[in-house]
């Protein structure tokens, strides 16, 4: 079956790898005031060590938090939480305390300074290893030194039937999985 291809404007081919697991990763100042910012361009890097890297634009105030104190929490938010999750993405933490208006609770991590969130399913506690400029974002490494789920919903892999991750489909749109497992066999 043949079927035509049709091009897609460059400044929105990225959206061709959506959808994209939803992360809130909280940083803090060096004052301890703690922010928000919500991403969809977040990945595993490493197993050993344990690397995982986000993409954050240096407009972000983010961005400048994680630069200054070199590290950050990496929070799975669900779909229970998605308008919290737009939220974040929307307002700027130099103008908004985004844990008291979403509102979302900020709870002490294990290793690093800046909050978990408490409304999340896991939490990636990461100090920040390197930086990479990349066009118009930088990527932020960050080696995991805690890694926390609420109980019941991990064993290897998320349940889904008790967790539901968001995804971001672009712009305002925003899905989970089906708790209907695939498993291909060859």
């Amino acid at each position: 079956m043949h079927v035509r291809k049709v091009e897609v404007d460059l400044l929105r081919a990225y959206r061709l790898l959506h959808p994209r697991n939803v992360v809130l990763v909280s940083c803090i100042d060096k004052a301890d005031g703690a922010n928000i910012v919500t991403l969809a361009w977040s990945m595993p890097t490493s197993v050993d060590p344990p690397l995982v890297a986000i993409s954050v634009s240096p407009r972000r105030y983010s961005h400048r938090l994680i630069e200054e104190t070199k590290e950050f929490v990496v929070n799975v938010p669900t779909i229970e939480t998605a308008r919290e999750a737009l939220f974040c993405g929307r307002v700027s933490g130099r103008k908004h305390d985004k844990f008291k208006e979403a509102p979302l609770t900020a709870l002490p991590a294990k290793k690093v300074q800046a909050p978990l969130i408490e409304e999340c399913a896991a939490h990636l506690e990461c100090k920040l290893v390197q930086k990479i400029t990349a066009g118009d974002h930088t990527i932020f490494i960050g080696r995991v030194l805690a890694a926390t789920v609420n109980e019941g919903v991990f064993d290897s892999k998320f349940n889904i039937s008790k967790v539901n991750p968001i995804y971001h489909l672009g712009g305002d749109d925003f899905a989970t999985l089906s708790a209907e497992v695939v498993t291909p066999r060859l």
